[in-house]
Order: C-alpha cells, then structure tokens, then sequence
C-alpha cells in the first residue's frame, strides 16, 4: 500500500463515527424526496431510473421514466418487448448502449430469476449493465443491504471529504477509494439508514458538491472535510487519464419518396455510432452520397445546412443532402422505405430524428390521390 492510501484509509476510518451521522441527518431534512423513484422499494423501477440517470440529468429523466413506465410497467413487460420498441421509447436520451443493454438485462431476469430482481449485489452485478455502484444502490435502497456505492459524483464527494489526491486513472487508487467508501458506511442492521446515506451521498454530489464552484457554505459535513480545510476543493479527484476528442465529417442521406412521404433508413451495424438504431444512410464524402443516389433524383436534390452533433468523445460534422426519390427506385444501399406513421416509433439517433422532424414540418403532406 502506498502512504498515500494508507493515509487515505486513516483517514476514512477518523470519519467512520461521524460521517455518515451527519450526512443521513441533513438527507432526511434537506435532501431530495420529490423523485418518483425515491417513493418506491420496487427494485424494477430503482433499477430503471439507476440506469436512465447514467450521465444523463435528472429534469431530463424524468419525461422518459415516465413514459417507460406506462409502455412497460415491469420486469416481464420489458424483457417481451421488441428490441426496436426500447430503442424507439429510449430515442433521444443517447447512450444507446444503455437502452439494449436494459432491454437484455430484463430478459435475463426472468430467465435466470423468474423475473424477480435478486436481492444481493454481487448477483445483480452480474447483470447486462449494471456496475459495481448501480448493483449497490439497488441493493441498498430496495432490500437495505449494507454496500457501498462510488458513482462519479460520489468519487468526487469522497475525494474531497478525505482529501484524496491518488491518480483514479490508476486502479489501486479506484480500489483504495472503494475500500475507504465501505469504512464510511453506517452500522449494520439499520436498513433505513443505509438507504438515506446512499441518496444523501447522492444528493450532495449533484446539488453541492459540484465539479466547478461547489457550494461549500451548504454543505452538511464541511467541517469534516479535509480538501475545504486545505482550502483546495476543486483540486479533487485527480484523474490523469483524459479521452482524446475526435471529430469526423459525414455526408447524409434523405431520400424522400414524394408520393407517399416515406423516408429511406437502414438499421445501424452493432458496432460504431448509432449502433442497432435506424438511420439515414451516411457517407465519408459528398461523391459516396452522390454514387448512391438514384440517376433520376438529380433534379430534386439540395442541400440542408450543416450542423455538429456532440458525441461524448466526437464531434459529428454531419451535412445532409435531400433527394426526391422516383417511386419506382432505391438509393444504393442498404435500408427499406419507412412510412411518415412509422418512422417516429423507431429507435433513431437524436439528430437524425431531429432532421426528419424538421424535414417532414417543411415538406408539403403526399396527396391522398
């Protein structure tokens, strides 16, 4: 162990009497409680607003908890649903990867389960999707097992609380911090507290513990906290490891069929951007685009304005380009006609949804003749 964890663990363990005293306190008279999946030990709905907040804000979640709940309102409902209906009801919230993994995570409860959730992290843990600290919250809020969590937030209020300066790029330091997670923990055999210490940590790091100019003044334990005393906050957490941002440029493909108004799209491969949704055909190059539209379309084609659409790691430099298609041919790739009634229920990238919706406002409605 290095002196820097061995002090880290020190230092845990000088809070382990107070810490958690003064954080489930504040949580229970200052914290939040107005969330529709904070009035629930349902481990179906925790489970779901666990993996829709995954980098997502919580004003955004909201809608699409919502909304996930009347179309699938359990475990069973989800796991029997087709792939493209998650997708389409998740369309718009990004990280698709979360949504198919969901969509797999509930057919393996009821096959492994009899699609009941288990009540032990380490077995939720095994789960598609769900981590280390997703296991853990379920566990805690819905069966009160005594297990600590470390989201991002909760790295952040933990490194500066115990002054923590390991690397967390560096897995000995990632471990050292979860080691030091579970000596803050409160008593066993008290369920309830342990249920308002996980969503106390988790409201301090969202509402006052904030990456830039946290608000030290309202914090429940600033007089516990190492990093406000060496007057260093927004030193912490050090992560040294930072993912390169990339940008590609992509040419983009609406073909309309002006007698029906249906769109043609291809289901993504499953790997790369927009992975298993449905998409308008892409290009490296104008030329590529052009290659495949049809010789006719040559007279309805124009362009739209170019826009960025902001990945987590990519910029996306995405032109798209208008073609009447003849109704008689295809452009030359893979895809099928979507008719205007159903292309809004599918699982589409968020600026592709947004170019059709904006496209189909714009267009003059194919008449009935």
């Amino acid at each position: 162990m290095t002196a820097e964890n061995a002090a880290l663990a020190a230092a845990a363990r000088s809070l382990s009497s107070t810490f958690h005293r003064e954080l489930t306190g504040w949580q229970r008279s200052h914290g939040r409680h107005h969330l529709p999946w904070q009035r629930t030990r349902d481990p179906y709905r925790v489970w779901l607003s666990e993996i829709m907040l995954q980098q997502t804000q919580v004003t955004t979640v909201l809608g699409y908890y919502e909304r996930f709940l009347a179309r699938f309102p359990d475990v069973a409902a989800l796991a029997a649903a087709p792939e493209d209906d998650v997708l389409g009801l998740w369309s718009g919230l990004g990280y698709y990867s979360r949504a198919r993994n969901l969509h797999r995570c509930a057919q393996e409860v009821v096959a492994r389960f009899g699609g009941r959730f288990p009540s032990a992290a380490a077995e939720l843990a095994t789960l598609p999707g769900i981590g280390r600290s997703t296991a853990a919250a379920i566990a805690a809020f819905c069966f009160g097992e005594r297990v600590a969590i470390l989201d991002g937030n909760v790295r952040r209020v933990l490194a500066r609380l115990l002054a923590y300066g390991g690397d967390l790029a560096v897995a000995g330091n990632e471990r050292a911090l979860w080691a030091a997670a579970d000596d803050l923990l409160p008593p066993a055999g008290r369920p309830d507290d342990i249920a308002a210490y996980t969503q106390g940590l988790m409201d301090l790091g969202a509402t006052i513990c904030l990456p830039r100019r946290p608000d030290c003044l309202l914090c429940p334990v600033q007089s516990l906290c190492r990093a406000r005393a060496g007057g260093d906050v927004e030193r912490y957490p050090v992560r040294s490891r930072k993912l390169r941002r990339t940008a590609q440029t992509l040419w983009v493909l609406l073909a309309r069929r002006p007698a029906d108004g249906a769109v043609w799209l291809q289901k993504r491969p499953a790997r790369g951007i927009w992975a298993g949704l449905w998409a308008l055909p892409v290009f490296d190059t104008r030329e590529a685009l052009l290659a495949a539209c049809p010789p006719e379309a040559g007279g309805g084609m124009r362009d739209l304005p170019a826009f960025v659409h902001v990945l987590t790691h990519k910029d996306l430099h995405l032109h798209p380009v208008v073609v009447a298609a003849p109704a008689a041919r295809t452009p030359g790739t893979d895809g099928e006609w979507i008719a205007p009634d159903r292309w809004p229920a599918l699982g589409l990238p968020a600026p592709v949804r947004r170019l059709l919706e904006q496209h189909a406002a714009a267009e003059p409605k194919p008449s009935a003749a």
